[in-house]
């Protein structure tokens, strides 16, 4: 295990303050606020700490409601909504200075047999022969607003081994518009292992990861680089994940994602996240602001 994703598992790992309650830290980000994912991970960890093991997340819907500060801890407060013969429902809150920053609800079920059937996996390169984000990153250091963008996303995104196999949109702007659509195999950086390797945390790394692109293809479709090239304004709105079938977080895992629409300054991202024999483990859909900034 590397430095970097033992870093993130300690970022997931919340401090029990009170029954029901927990409290998180943030690591820094790009961004002078805290990172969309991150806060959506930690509150369905939240989550996960008041259900039975044998019940794993199938689907959460969450809100961002105010930008979260790095520099202060998190208190989660979980509800519990619902403890059913099959399902369990759990509400949280993450709240900041006094102020609720982030509201998610997640459901879990037991595992049970039943009908079966999924989309195919769409054409995509092997993982292994696309560049890597220190290869990818430092190649186009010249299209960032601030030169130390660059080493900044490296060091954000340390703990996770990320690879797009279409040009992101940084790079991909300087030929305008082109298909709303986009493709990164993902894995962490370096595998789960003792009591760390647990079904609840894969999920919720996988959550961690879910905000990173989903947006890129909304970006593509009106030819924009992005907050890094300072040619968009932009925030995440909500987010919902629901997960299908068993997967692994440390083994490579494809998102596939699209934008159907953006208007009224926003725009709207789908995603589905493959394993690498093809089985469909997770859907995702996020609306975010996307905003031209003003002259």
């Amino acid at each position: 295990m590397t430095d970097a994703l033992d870093s993130l598992l300690d970022l997931l790992d919340l401090e029990r303050i009170e029954e029901n309650i927990y409290r998180g830290v943030s690591r820094p980000s790009v961004v002078p606020r805290v990172f969309g994912g991150q806060v959506a991970a930690q509150a369905l960890v939240a989550a996960g700490r008041t259900v039975p093991d044998d019940r794993p997340a199938h689907s959460l819907h969450a809100y961002f409601l105010r930008p979260g500060d790095p520099g202060a801890p998190i208190v989660y407060t979980v509800d519990r909504i619902r403890d059913g013969r099959s399902f369990t429902t759990r509400r949280v809150v993450a709240v900041q200075h006094g102020q609720p920053i982030f509201h998610l609800s997640a459901s879990f079920q037991e595992f049970e047999e039943g009908m079966e059937h999924q989309e195919e996996m769409p054409a995509a390169p092997a993982p292994e022969s696309l560049a890597t984000a220190e290869e990818l990153l430092p190649r186009h250091a010249h299209l960032f607003q601030d030169p130390q963008i660059p080493r900044r996303l490296l060091e954000a995104r340390a703990a996770v081994d990320l690879r797009y196999v279409q040009d992101p949109p940084f790079v991909a702007a300087e030929n305008g518009p082109s298909e709303p659509r986009s493709q990164v195999w993902f894995r962490t950086n370096g595998k789960l292992d003792g009591a760390r390797d647990q079904p609840m945390l894969h999920i919720c790394l996988t959550t961690y990861v879910s905000d990173m692109t989903l947006l890129d293809s909304v970006l593509l479709a009106h030819g924009r680089g992005g907050w890094a090239v300072g040619d968009v304004v932009g925030a995440s709105l909500d987010h919902a994940m629901w997960f299908h079938r068993p997967f692994r977080a440390d083994e490579w895992l494809l998102y596939d994602q699209e934008s159907p629409t953006a208007q009224g300054g926003r725009g709207l991202g789908k995603g589905r996240i493959f394993t690498a024999d093809g089985r469909l483990v997770a859907s995702v859909i996020q609306e975010g602001v996307v905003r031209v900034p003003r002259a």
